[in-house]
């Protein structure tokens, strides 16, 4: 039995904090896991900025509202759901995910939640458990499936060298440079040709 294991973000839907910092017009909120690789490092930058800029829960969720799949991504993973089961895993937050998932017919989640002041500042951030994504994939595999994962991230890199099969999902160049033993596939026409021995 196959199971597959998949990042949210720049997978399945555009980068949520992009997004933010695009409609803000805050440019240091552009920063993602394929620029910082240390997400504790990321996440604290990020709460900092809100603060200073006086950015609450409801603004960014305001936005992600807004956020539409990538274009032919419910496609694929009705193809992926159809035959074998998908679980997406995630460093975003339930407080993020709910209408994005609404629009992928609610695909099995697994992500983190943020700590949220009485003025709807988010203060804080807590991890499901540490390196959840290898977690997720390590407990599949104990559960005898054969795991495929991809993603596009260093936030990933764990999942991938994890599972069984490991695919970077539209990476940037350096992480291609930096993890040159991880197949490479640029959008859903490949991937699908890359997962099909699995399905």
């Amino acid at each position: 039995m196959v199971f597959f294991c998949s990042d949210l973000e720049g997978v399945w839907v555009p980068e949520v904090w992009v997004n933010v910092a695009r409609i803000t017009g805050i440019e240091e909120l552009k920063l993602t896991t394929r620029d910082i690789s240390d997400y504790d490092v990321l996440m604290k930058h990020r709460i900092k900025i809100l603060k200073e800029r006086n950015i609450t829960l409801k603004d960014i969720q305001d936005v992600i509202s807004k956020i539409e799949p990538l274009p032919g991504a419910l496609e694929m993973l009705d193809k992926i759901r159809s035959k074998s089961q998908i679980a997406i895993v995630s460093d975003t937050f339930t407080e993020f995910a709910s209408p994005l998932m609404k629009q992928l017919k609610y695909p099995l989640l697994f992500c983190n939640y943020l700590s949220v002041d009485e003025k709807g500042m988010v203060c804080g951030y807590n991890l499901r458990q540490p390196d959840q994504k290898r977690e997720v994939t390590k407990a599949l595999k104990q559960l005898k499936y054969e795991v495929v994962a991809f993603g596009d991230s260093y936030n990933d890199i764990s999942m991938l060298k994890e599972a069984d099969h490991g695919i970077l999902y539209c990476p940037p160049q350096k992480v291609i440079d930096d993890y040159p033993e991880l197949p490479v596939v640029h959008n859903y026409k490949e991937l699908e040709s890359a997962i099909s021995k699995y399905l």
